[in-house]
């Protein structure tokens, strides 16, 4: 589309929710577990350090001393003694492997495994991870990991500057190459009750939930502690059986309090304004500045037969254009399809809509919180 300066302008997207960040049925209301976690329960965050062979003479150079001092590390226990000066690393990356280990994973599960240089490889394309030990925040190792790279892409230098590239090559997977050896000793005690914990914190939304598993029991087994947490009591009916109770009050529906925000994402352009968004009634004139340098390239050469040097002479355009604001009203409105329609109108792209919504914010017109990625 154009706006009001004539230039053509990338195509404005608004999503408009009904409930941000949170999956919302036909009837407004929401499981319980799908806004909620349980406390002490999460995944375990697993690195180490490792080595890919391999490669096709895209490994690391000779430059990176911490791969020569790690292959000869490895040969030494393999058995084999040589001179660090005698290898060659091309065909050899080092990297750092990271897993997540889900809860309650016990032993000889297979989880997918992350692998990314640290050292100057090009590419990590065809090669094979060595026998990695994983190991947590505590020091102890959970798992091993071994096996195919795969990085969904390839990196093709054709020499002479060409160069084709997909994906990320220097960053891969390795699905199901970890094999978990200690299952991770959760910190969850469910013999008398839990805490639940909101993703979204909302002093509203946790009374709700306690209000609705009281409800449900007809007993007083849940109660909000803060806008996150909610203290949950196993009744006796499943003290023998609390993973059952556990599921019972995740499936249940609960309605929540929706917060009303704006998310900006200036990098790439992205706005998300939730469907409680509101907005006072509002003058905007945003103008347009656009200022445009060119460089291009000649060649000045003396006359034949003449002294001197042939040399590169830039020359450089500047364009500067001003394009007059235009100045749009806009009403009140509690709609988010009203205020889409009016900065659509203005004619505004995602990018300037940070300037916009920045200073709605600050006139207070803006009935909403203003996130910016």
């Amino acid at each position: 589309m154009k706006g009001n300066t004539g230039i053509a302008l990338p195509v404005l997207v608004l999503l408009i929710l009904t409930g941000f960040g949170f999956p919302v049925t036909a009837q407004g209301t929401t499981r319980i577990k799908d806004v909620t976690s349980i406390a002490g329960v999460s995944d375990k965050q697993l690195i180490g350090y490792g080595l890919i062979v391999g490669l096709n003479g895209s490994g690391d150079g000779n430059k990176s001393a911490f791969t020569i001092n790690s292959i000869v590390s490895m040969l030494e226990k393999l058995g084999i003694t040589v001179s660090a000066g005698d290898i060659k690393v091309k065909n050899v990356a080092a990297v750092v492997t990271t897993a997540e280990l889900p809860p309650f994973t016990p032993p000889g599960t297979s989880i997918d495994v992350t692998v990314s240089s640290i050292g100057d490889a090009s590419s990590l394309e065809g090669g094979q991870l060595l026998l990695t030990p994983l190991r947590g925040y505590d020091g102890i190792t959970y798992a091993v990991a071994q096996g195919p790279v795969s990085i969904g892409g390839f990196n093709i230098d054709a020499g002479a500057g060409n160069v084709i590239r997909k994906n990320h090559t220097t960053v891969g997977r390795v699905p199901r190459g970890a094999i978990v050896k200690k299952q991770p000793e959760d910190q969850l005690a469910i013999s008398d009750g839990y805490i639940l914990t909101l993703d979204d914190p909302d002093y509203q939304s946790a009374l709700n939930i306690s209000n609705e598993i009281n409800i449900l029991y007809s007993m007083k087994l849940a109660r909000a502690l803060n806008s996150r947490t909610i203290e949950v009591t196993i009744p006796p009916a499943y003290a023998k059986n609390p993973v059952a109770f556990i599921a019972d009050v995740g499936r249940r529906e609960v309605s929540l309090d929706k917060r009303a925000r704006v998310v900006i994402n200036e990098r790439t352009g992205t706005v998300v304004i939730g469907g409680e968004v509101g907005i006072d009634e509002v003058a905007i004139a945003h103008g347009n500045l656009q200022v445009e340098i060119k460089a291009s390239y000649a060649v000045s050469q003396p006359m034949a037969f003449g002294e001197g040097n042939s040399i590169v002479v830039p020359e450089i355009e500047t364009k500067v254009e001003d394009k007059e604001a235009r100045l749009f009203s806009i009403r009140k409105s509690n709609t988010v399809s009203d205020i889409a329609t009016a900065l659509n109108e203005l004619g505004v792209t995602p990018r300037d809509m940070v300037a916009i919504f920045q200073a709605l914010k600050r006139v207070g017109a803006l009935k909403a919180e203003l996130v910016i990625m």
